[in-house]
């Protein structure tokens, strides 16, 4: 089911809407007259991409709002320790769990009733459609614990992606307008805005310095710091046994940090994925922010696809500048964010790059 749900095809027809909640968001961070939370913010737009792209869910901007507090509730203690008391991360976790199938009840019910205007087939569509091919109808339960699954994958890794990717194009202004050379080049990016019907799939996965900007993105800042696996056979490793049946753990931050066809491991250099230099050519193991093996993370092209995506609009349609002094530290936990979640202010453009003032701005600007 899962790789019908990020097939080609499927990729395809979600980048459209992938696009427009993106450019609706960037639109929304540009008007806003103060600096804002990146991480929060991404946090949002990836909630909205699962909740309007990926399960094509018709909700209300103000009860999306609401869904997405009650799920990061949900998220903040789902992972508590299973203390049933009153007041108990736990107990809250569990309320936010009740409330959040709710909602998911009731737009999966609404869905099921409105098929009229879709002019796409989104994940839910798929995964309802693949249990009627092998001849068993999903339950409510079922579709709603696809549906969290589904919204839990695409969530937090990307939010943590994104917020790196933004941080990266502030530290880096050379890569940024690197980006948007390879955009000109390839007739997406023109006199400040992309061309209409370019960003087209194939056309994405064409842009090479692109790739090699994610690419580095994730290997710099894994989301995630590794993975468990268990032992299928008993197997020797630098002189100790791993027995069969045995639990494992790789850490996949470790391996980006010591594998060694990676020159300067600290530093942001994108151009270490050219053809240049190909260093994650080398070796089959040294580079996995997605996981390895028959276990590798199934939703890795649609967040590719989505990171590629926010980078050409960032690249296009958008300036940003730190709002802080300093950059902030990074915090490891739960997954990879700074710790002041980073403040940004962004501003609009114009079609020639230029700044757009907002209405308060025009209006000081006439008094000065």
């Amino acid at each position: 089911v899962f790789s019908k749900i990020f097939s080609h095809e499927a990729l395809e027809s979600y980048l459209p809407k992938i696009q427009l909640v993106i450019k609706d968001t960037l639109r929304a961070w540009s008007s806003n007259p103060e600096s804002i939370n990146v991480y929060h913010e991404t946090q949002k737009l990836t909630f909205r991409m699962a909740i309007r792209v990926l399960l094509g869910f018709r909700i209300p901007d103000e009860e999306l709002s609401h869904l997405f507090e009650v799920y990061q509730q949900f998220v903040d203690n789902v992972f508590s320790l299973p203390v049933d008391l009153p007041f108990s991360g736990y107990r809250r976790g569990i309320r936010a769990r009740e409330t959040l199938q709710k909602g998911l009840e009731k737009a999966i019910q609404e869905k099921l009733q409105n098929t009229q205007g879709k002019d796409y087939a989104d994940a839910l569509d798929i995964l309802i459609e693949s249990g009627k091919e092998h001849g068993k109808e999903l339950t409510m339960q079922e579709l709603k614990d696809g549906t969290l699954e589904l919204i839990f994958a695409a969530y937090a890794t990307t939010a943590s992606a994104s917020t790196s990717l933004i941080m990266q194009l502030l530290k880096h202004p050379r890569v940024l307008e690197k980006l948007r050379e390879e955009l000109r080049s390839k007739g997406i990016l023109h006199n400040g805005c992309i061309c209409e019907g370019s960003l087209r799939l194939d056309n994405i996965n064409g842009l090479h310095y692109l790739d090699c900007v994610i690419k580095e993105v994730l290997r710099l800042f894994t989301p995630i710091s590794g993975g468990y696996r268990t032992v299928l056979q008993t197997f020797e490793l630098d002189g100790f046994q791993i027995p069969k049946g045995w639990s494992v753990m790789y850490s996949i931050r470790d391996t980006h940090d010591t594998a060694p066809v990676f020159k300067d491991v600290d530093v942001f250099d994108p151009d270490r994925f050219g053809q240049g230099r190909s260093e994650d050519k080398d070796g089959r193991f040294h580079y996995l922010p997605f996981g390895g093996g028959v276990r590798t993370c199934l939703g890795k092209h649609l967040a590719k696809l989505f990171l590629k995506a926010l980078a050409i609009e960032l690249a296009s349609t958008s300036r940003f500048e730190l709002a802080t002094r300093t950059f902030p530290k990074i915090t490891l936990v739960p997954v990879v964010h700074p710790v002041d979640g980073l403040k940004v202010k962004f501003f609009g453009l114009d079609s020639n790059q230029n700044e757009i003032l907002t209405g308060t701005d025009a209006m000081l600007g006439a008094t000065v």
